[in-house]
């Protein structure tokens, strides 16, 4: 401390910020950490949202795809296979053919769904971990 005129003493110039000051900070930059966090949450969730929503309309589609198959092929392969073997027989090898390629269609999509998977923002979690951690060292100096 330095001495003026009067014997008023003065603060040196070292002295860093108030202990409320300090607190004040903290709470602000935590707030602004949280709101950074929260969207960054955001934003992946909406990303693996949009490999779902993908996923899901191949999985759609694959059905629709099957289910037009069913009507089309069926009618044209049994009368087809019906004059080489028994009707029953024709319609049982033609249905079962359209089955494996609707499988194939629903494991592709399956597949797509599972880059979704999971659903919990990663990146986000890892940061707030990290973030955690760091408070936690500067605390402890």
């Amino acid at each position: 401390m330095e001495h003026l005129a009067g014997g008023v003493q003065a603060a040196a110039d070292h002295e860093g910020p108030s202990t409320g000051e300090l607190v004040k900070r903290l709470s602000e930059q935590v707030s602004v950490l949280v709101r950074d966090e929260l969207k960054l949450a955001q934003l992946e969730m909406t990303r693996k949202g949009r490999q779902a929503g993908i996923g899901a309309g191949m999985l759609g589609g694959s059905g629709l795809v099957a289910l037009y198959g069913v009507g089309c092929l069926l009618a044209g392969a049994i009368l087809g296979l019906s004059r080489v073997l028994e009707p029953w027989l024709a319609a049982l090898i033609v249905g079962a053919a359209l089955l494996l390629v609707s499988g194939l269609a629903a494991m592709a999509g399956k597949a797509r769904l599972r880059k979704a998977a999971p659903l919990v923002p990663a990146q986000a979690a890892g940061s707030v971990k990290a973030d955690v951690n760091e408070i936690r060292e500067r605390a402890h100096r």
